[in-house]
């Protein structure tokens, strides 16, 4: 991680690539964010109105919630890892 003094003396090169890296991470946290709020309706279909096709859909989000939860939990290993370096 860069602290704020080391952050401003970076030049725009380091910069563009911090950004992108920290972009990179970000995006699989606000896929994770986007998924779970986009499985509201069929959640609320599913267990309220027994809508066993809400209940399909609503597995499979859970299954593609998984893959996002380990990928972001390796992405945190590794940017914890690259900050002990």
């Amino acid at each position: 991680m860069v602290d704020n003094a080391n952050f401003y003396s970076l030049t725009n090169f380091e910069l563009i690539i911090f950004e992108s890296i920290n972009h990179k991470y970000m995006s699989t946290y606000q896929k994770l964010k986007d998924l779970v709020a986009a499985t509201e309706a069929d959640a609320t279909a599913f267990h309220q109105k027994g809508n066993k096709a809400a209940g399909t859909r609503l597995r499979k989000a859970y299954q593609e919630i998984k893959v996002l939860a380990q990928q972001g939990r390796a992405e945190v290993t590794e940017l914890k890892s690259k900050e002990k370096k």
